[in-house]
């Protein structure tokens, strides 16, 4: 797409939209929610799932939503978060044998659905409604995908199997979080997501109460977000530094220096994972589980010298900004390195959004940046994950989310230096050569494709 222009009109079956392929264009959208809301054929459809949450509302209503789910994501909780992610981790993990054969996908969203369970409703969910939320949570990104791009409903109504799996999917989700409110009311008051949500339904003066309703669409809004891209970036990562032993290699110096004898990380230790961290962070960049997202002009607006209508769709993709040569050099290549201290350019950190921007950045977006560090760092610490004879490397099949859905490794253990070899592991802390000159934005003129 950027070979037609900075902004391309496309067509999405009958509508027309048009795809921003520049990052200061998207920052431009991005910044401005209130030309450029929520909205388009992927909210549309998303809010039948998560109704009136914090993903899928319209501006006016976001900033009080947010308010009151924000504490919960604080950079002073996410710390205490390390331990509970660690926790998880180590019980994912701990049945693994060598040489057996390890479901990562499944494994990993089993780890985050537990994790945000436990955020949320304080206990993680058993394992039985923890594989119901995994197995929903396919069936319903399978069909949100296909709902999206084909716009016609009556497609959607009738009784073949898929639909019926997409139907049942959804009222699962829904009764697991209704099971949990219902379980709540029940019991004591306890000081997590689910017990801000309930102290609002009986208002404090200053905003009006909580509904029922906008209880459980907030609580089924953060499970799904919680779960489906943080699994999906863990078993990228995986998947990514089995096939660059190298990055492996930086990985596993770093925690054998950090986590001597494999112990569980804490978070004094969060600032000395500097290249767990890059391992995460390249994976969004190369693998970003959230590809594609949509808006809506709220008014009449220009962007890239094209006059939009009222109602206009636009998206942009973190996975095309993250991919263009211009912005980050030989893109396809895996290299945590690019983002050790000192390295990235103020064009590159721009370019890079797999949380998004402005104030509809993604809430939770440091909490998953350490759950992801966290998790990666306990796992890698103990054992090997390797690709089995015959893997071959697929592109990805697009959904609503992008990522290995049927990852299966194979499990090696992981043999630890005596704690007297452990050396501190630092990248240098130069400069890489300078990504080259990006154009600037608007250089290019509106076109088709």
């Amino acid at each position: 797409m950027p070979a037609h222009g900075d902004l391309v009109e496309i067509r999405l079956g009958p509508r027309r939209a048009w795809l921003v392929c520049h990052p200061e264009l998207a920052h431009e959208v991005l910044m401005d929610p209130y030309t450029f809301d929520k909205g388009g054929p992927l909210y549309d459809r998303l809010g039948r799932l998560m109704g009136d949450g914090l993903v899928t509302c319209r501006q006016p209503a976001h900033r009080d939503k947010r308010r009151l789910l924000q504490p919960a994501f604080r950079p002073s909780h996410v710390a205490a978060y390390t331990q509970l992610v660690a926790e998880e981790a180590e019980s994912v993990c701990e049945g693994w044998q060598p040489g057996g054969a390890v479901p990562v996908t499944e494994a990993m969203t089993t780890l985050t659905t537990r994790v945000i369970s436990r955020v949320l409703f304080s206990d993680a969910l058993d394992d039985t409604t923890s594989a119901q939320v995994r197995d929903s949570l396919a069936d319903v990104v399978r069909g949100l995908f296909v709902r999206t791009v084909v716009p016609v409903d009556a497609l959607f109504r009738l009784p073949v199997p898929a639909n019926r799996r997409y139907r049942h999917a959804l009222a699962r989700l829904h009764a697991v979080v209704d099971a949990a409110i219902a379980e709540r009311r029940r019991g004591a008051a306890r000081d997590d997501v689910l017990g801000t949500l309930l102290t609002a339904t009986r208002g404090d003066g200053t905003r009006a109460a909580l509904t029922d309703q906008e209880v459980h669409d907030h609580l089924i809004t953060l499970l799904l977000t919680g779960t489906e891209t943080s699994a999906l970036s863990l078993a990228s990562a995986f998947s990514l530094l089995a096939r660059h032993p190298e990055a492996e290699r930086s990985l596993h110096a770093e925690l054998d220096t950090v986590l001597p004898g494999g112990r569980r990380p804490g978070p004094g230790d969060l600032p000395d994972l500097v290249r767990t961290r890059c391992v995460i962070t390249e994976t969004l960049r190369h693998a970003s589980p959230g590809w594609l997202f949509t808006r809506v002009t709220t008014r009449e607006t220009e962007l890239a010298g094209c006059r939009l209508p009222a109602g206009a769709t636009v998206l942009y993709s973190p996975y095309l900004l993250h991919h263009d040569p211009a912005s980050f050099p030989d893109p396809e290549r895996f290299d945590p390195d690019r983002w050790l201290p000192g390295r990235p350019t103020a064009g590159q950190r721009r370019a890079a959004m797999p949380f998004s921007a402005g104030n509809r950045k993604c809430l939770g977006d440091e909490f998953a940046m350490v759950e992801a560090t966290v998790a990666l760092a306990t796992i890698a610490g103990r054992v090997r994950l390797r690709h089995r004879p015959g893997h071959v490397a697929r592109a990805p099949r697009p959904a609503i989310t992008l990522g290995p859905r049927s990852l299966v490794m194979a499990c090696e253990d992981r043999p630890h230096p005596p704690s007297d070899a452990a050396h501190p592991v630092r990248g240098p802390a130069t400069a890489a050569p300078c990504a080259p000159e990006r154009r600037t934005a608007g250089d290019h003129v509106v076109d088709g494709a």
